[in-house]
């Protein structure tokens, strides 16, 4: 689902919220945010849901761009962000020592350009052992042995 298709679609958080609703209304556990400020609306519908018996979300959201963790704590499973500080270390890096070539760069898992957040917002909602899972996932895709699409490269 789109929140719109101009530039006001990313600051309409009603919109967002709308949508994650309607999401979660047909069985969704999880919704990952991808739309700027209108994402901010998916933080409010998971956390419209409430907590179960034990304390537990009923509902989650993953965050994006930067790490949202702390903007519904126990509602946010984690956030994916882009490690941007990491693309420009390394692009001054080689700019300095003479090796610097212009063009097209990807920043992928193997070149920590993109990295999932976890701090003392979220560490209670993902076991150690689902980590260990998502690291050896990760390890694999840097590998080479899971096979992760481009977009970019069609």
């Amino acid at each position: 689902n789109y929140v719109g298709v101009t530039d006001s679609a990313w600051n309409n958080p009603g919109k967002g919220k709308e949508l994650a609703l309607s999401q979660i209304n047909q069985g969704a556990d999880v919704i990952f945010t991808a739309a700027g400020n209108s994402g901010l609306g998916a933080f409010d519908a998971v956390e419209q849901f409430g907590k179960n018996a034990q304390g537990e979300a009923n509902k989650f959201v993953i965050g994006v761009d930067s790490n949202q963790n702390g903007v519904k704590p126990g509602f946010v499973l984690t956030s994916m962000v882009k490690r941007v500080d990491n693309a420009v270390y390394d692009v001054v890096k080689e700019v300095l020592g003479g090796n610097f070539k212009g063009g097209f760069h990807v920043f992928g898992l193997d070149k920590d350009g993109v990295a999932y957040m976890m701090d003392e917002n979220n560490k209670n909602l993902i076991s150690p052992e689902i980590l260990q899972k998502v690291e050896e996932a990760r390890g694999k895709i840097v590998a080479g042995e899971i096979k992760v699409t481009d977009a970019m490269a069609k």
